[in-house]
């Protein structure tokens, strides 16, 4: 795929690690997911993020994923590697050997276990995008404070071209997408992410697409397209059936790990729901609870005529 081509527009589902019984990456089942995505819709591939269960693996295992993800996608839709690291220089060789394995994209989250000032903040992100060649994005998930904005944009772009997308996952945004996209003239796409939570509000503030889980892909993708095709009424009664599941799920990443893999299961693409340890266990009425709002998502899927297992 050439990469001067790559245009993000839509949905990037973040791809779920799949382990067996003795917590080992599950190879044919990864490749089973990725080809779910691609019949779903998806615009772009993510992995190994954080709802990949990216901080519980080794660095070969997240090479590794990333290298069976392209060969799977084999050029159909890009595919996007995060490189975290709170080291720049150990977040730049991960991004050196993901742009190696033929990721399309590189992507890297900015590190957040302590307060760093912007200028310090523009260094390390800079450090890592002039590592690659390829398109960079982004990723600034920060629970204990605000994010970043305009002014690191518009710094960051106008030292390091390759950087064409940052994704942000906060409430109430939309006048810092706005405000993002004025300081960086467009050249600097905005995702959305926190699985999709906030995808209609922000749809009006001209985000380019947004990162949720794997198993609403086609849903979302419907939602995306109602709403660039000026179908509000559409975009808002599905997103409506599919939202109780996402603000469940977001109460806890670790349980957001537990519901998205039960949803892929139920749509055929995963035998195996296992999430590495540590990790936390829902308790009877929570799976139950999930099962529930996952029976009203398919009842969606059937009524748009989509596919319940689509692979």
């Amino acid at each position: 795929m050439s990469k001067a081509r790559i245009r993000i527009d839509g949905i990037v589902p973040v791809i779920p690690t799949p382990f067996t019984k003795n917590e080992e990456i599950d190879a044919e089942a990864l490749q089973r997911l990725v080809e779910f995505a691609i019949r779903t819709h998806a615009s772009c591939l993510c992995l190994p993020a954080y709802g990949s269960e990216f901080y519980k693996m080794n660095e070969a295992e997240r090479h590794r994923v990333v290298q069976i993800a392209v060969k799977q996608a084999r050029g159909r839709v890009p595919v996007l590697a995060q490189s975290n690291h709170p080291s720049a220089k150990i977040a730049a060789e991960i991004a050196r050997k993901n742009e190696a394995l033929g990721a399309d994209v590189i992507s890297f989250a900015l590190p957040r276990q302590f307060a760093i000032p912007e200028p310090d903040m523009v260094r390390y992100a800079e450090r890592v995008c002039r590592a690659v060649k390829s398109p960079i994005l982004i990723q600034d998930f920060n629970p204990g404070g605000g994010t970043v904005g305009a002014s690191f944009c518009r710094t960051l772009q106008s030292r390091c071209p390759n950087f064409l997308y940052i994704k942000l996952e906060e409430p109430l945004m939309g006048p810092k997408v706005r405000a993002i996209r004025k300081a960086t003239k467009d050249k600097l796409g905005v995702l959305e992410g926190w699985g999709g939570l906030y995808m209609t509000e922000l749809f009006d503030f001209g985000i380019c697409g947004l990162m949720p889980g794997t198993g609403l892909c086609d849903l979302l993708d419907a939602v995306w397209r109602a709403l660039k095709e000026g179908r509000r009424d559409d975009a808002f009664y599905t997103f409506e059936k599919v939202m109780p599941l996402i603000s469940f799920s977001l109460q806890s990443l670790e349980l957001y790990h537990h519901v998205e893999k039960r949803l892929l299961q139920k749509r055929g693409a995963l035998k195996q729901t296992h999430v590495r340890d540590a990790q936390w266990t829902p308790f009877r009425e929570a799976i139950e609870y999930t099962d529930e709002l996952i029976e009203r998502v398919l009842g969606e899927v059937d009524l748009l005529g989509l596919k319940r297992k689509p692979v």
